[in-house]
């Protein structure tokens, strides 16, 4: 355990602490969704850093710590989290969410963060979302989908972000305070891509509901918008 806090590693220290064999989080028992996802949230970024210390409204403080001391404090210390202390926090998303496969079974990262983000810490959604003028949806993370393009052989997350948002008709109702994106998956017989580049800043412009915009042909405010 690491009691004290860490800040997020960042630029050289990152590479110096995470690179190499027996870093990251260690895998066990199906728990490579939990694994990625954590390391996603806290390794290098403290935008989500509420969830280790504010006392929500919900807020389930033994989980909170496990989370807080077992994983992300040492992860950022020393660049490794062993497998005993990813169980411990499985094992007590089983008691709280009433679902005894959280130990043992591989699940859809969505349904680990809705758990832990609103069951058991309480957070307020961190996405609002608008489909073809429908009422808003509230979410936590955002899932890619979308059909296979042939133009897209390596494609980098804006591409699939907005590829994603374009076939389902989404908007952005606000400028999320984190933006979760899960990338498409798939077995291990078929993926639709090899590689994805990840995307270092992701322009959300276009993904806005009525943020005003540059008509192309003109220069002034648009009007109108062909998808």
């Amino acid at each position: 355990q690491a009691p004290d806090s860490f800040p997020p590693l960042r630029n050289e220290a990152a590479v110096h602490i995470l690179r190499g064999r027996m870093k990251g989080i260690q895998g066990h028992c199906n728990s490579c969704y939990m694994d990625a996802a954590l390391f996603s949230l806290f390794s290098c970024t403290s935008v989500l850093d509420s969830m280790l210390f504010k006392p929500f409204p919900l807020c389930d403080r033994n989980v909170q710590s496990i989370l807080r001391d077992e994983i992300v404090n040492p992860l950022r210390k020393t660049g490794f989290v062993r497998a005993r202390s990813v169980m411990h926090l499985r094992e007590q998303l089983t008691e709280k969410g009433q679902c005894s496969s959280f130990t043992n079974a591989e699940k859809d990262p969505e349904e680990f963060l809705n758990l832990i983000m609103h069951q058991i810490l309480g957070i307020e959604p961190l996405l609002k979302l608008q489909s073809g003028g429908q009422k808003e949806q509230d979410c936590y993370c955002y899932q890619i989908f979308m059909d296979k393009q042939e133009d897209l052989v390596v494609p980098d997350v804006q591409q699939l972000v907005e590829h994603s948002f374009l076939s389902s008709d989404l908007k952005l109702v606000e400028i999320p305070s984190c933006f979760i994106i899960q990338m498409p998956r798939f077995g291990k017989e078929y993926k639709m891509f090899s590689k994805i580049i990840p995307s270092l800043e992701l322009d959300i412009t276009d993904l806005l509901l009525d943020s005003p915009r540059e008509c192309c042909v003109c220069g002034d405010v648009a009007t109108l918008e062909c998808s």
